[in-house]
């Protein structure tokens, strides 16, 4: 009786192991995904979740399911539709979109967002930011600058909400700066500071010295001397051989205007900028080329765009191309945890890299920075650098 006791007991410890073990194989990994779904980005949303199917399509699992909440752009929606995710025992979560968004996450404790923007100052503890931050720009720009051995580098930041955000980035990439300058975006203001910043005065007045000076002289082949002067606009050189400029679309080509007005070209001096997502725009300033700027891998771009365009028949705006690798990246990290992800806080402090469409995701100390490449415009051409 007593074996027989104790069969049974055996026999029942194995078939209720046997249902737990089918049942963590069948449960799925929920994890949030939070967007705005209605409201003015809607459109945005929606590109998003499209973005989101192909990734998941493509890494056709059974173990991750994609839970979506609405943000409606608004911080007070945004902590509610967190909350309920929470209640699904939901952890980690894809999104929000924007900074504004994020202004309440703090409140919601045991979870991690991985936020599409790219601004690094002031958020939430449980927030990292996956977008295409200055950091990694900086660290690009600086690879580029040490591989030509370029020195004597400015920086025009305009003053604008994201100065604090760069001068952190500068301070962490180490990049090797010899002066930054802060500028107003008005035009004459901007104008009159690109002059002070390039001597464009006393460069002025140094032609005009030395035109007089030779007027007045008793020098062999004068006249073709000064012939040469009148060709030029200034006479001396700039105390610079590269500039990083902070900016994009018009304001971009109102500073690289004001610099050509100040006689400086980007012929002899390295006119760099930030990411400008391949700004079509920029093509056909041959004035102002070359110029050079890092940015994600083309090339997985323009598939990932051409692949949307054949499931969706319409344009993917590139904060999906970043929602599609955040799908890759999130089951990436799920399947090195086996799919538990209790100890979410911990998993994001670990030094890890995943490969994604945009490049390489850099994942420490729950911050994510992006390898990223370097290219320039030249004769109307865009040309990949690294």
């Amino acid at each position: 009786m007593i074996r027989i006791s104790k069969l049974i007991i055996s026999t029942i410890i194995i078939i209720f192991n046997l249902i737990n073990s089918y049942a963590e194989e069948n449960t799925k990994l929920k994890i949030g995904l939070l967007i705005p779904i209605t409201g003015e980005n809607y459109e945005l949303g929606q590109s998003i979740i499209k973005a989101v199917r192909m990734a998941m399509n493509d890494i056709n699992t059974d173990k991750l399911e994609i839970i979506i909440k609405d943000t409606k752009s608004d911080p007070a929606a945004t902590l509610k539709s967190a909350n309920e995710l929470k209640l699904e025992g939901i952890n980690l979560t894809i999104g929000p979109v924007f900074f504004e968004s994020l202004k309440y996450l703090d409140e919601v404790e045991d979870m991690v967002f991985l936020s599409f923007t790219n601004q690094t100052i002031n958020l939430p503890k449980n927030v990292i930011s996956s977008g295409v931050n200055s950091t990694s720009q900086l660290n690009t720009i600086k690879k580029f600058l040490e591989d030509n051995e370029i020195d004597n580098t400015i920086f025009l930041i305009p003053k604008l909400n994201y100065e604090e955000e760069l001068k952190k980035s500068i301070k962490k990439s180490k990049i090797k700066i010899s002066k930054t300058h802060f500028y107003e975006k008005e035009p004459t203001k901007l104008t009159n500071q690109i002059e002070k910043i390039t001597n464009y005065k006393i460069r002025k007045q140094n032609l005009e010295d030395e035109l007089y000076r030779l007027e007045n002289s008793n020098e062999f082949n004068k006249e073709k001397k000064i012939e040469q002067l009148k060709m030029k606009y200034t006479l001396g050189d700039v105390r610079f051989n590269s500039v990083i400029i902070a900016d994009f679309e018009e304001s971009l080509k109102s500073v690289t205007t004001s610099l050509l007005y100040a006689d400086v070209s980007p012929k002899n001096k390295y006119f760099i900028t930030l990411n400008q997502w391949f700004d079509k725009s920029l093509i056909n300033e041959k004035d102002i080329q070359p110029i050079y700027y890092p940015s994600i891998n083309k090339e997985n771009f323009e598939k990932y765009k051409l692949r949307y365009q054949l499931d969706f028949e319409e344009e993917p705006n590139h904060l999906s191309l970043l929602s599609y690798d955040l799908v890759g990246l999130v089951y990436y990290v799920s399947f090195k945890n086996n799919f538990d992800l209790s100890n979410i806080n911990k998993i994001f402090k670990k030094k890890n890299s995943f490969k994604g469409k945009i490049g390489i995701f850099d994942i420490k100390n729950n911050e994510i920075n992006h390898r990223l490449n370097f290219y320039k415009i030249e004769n109307k051409e865009l040309i990949k650098i690294f």
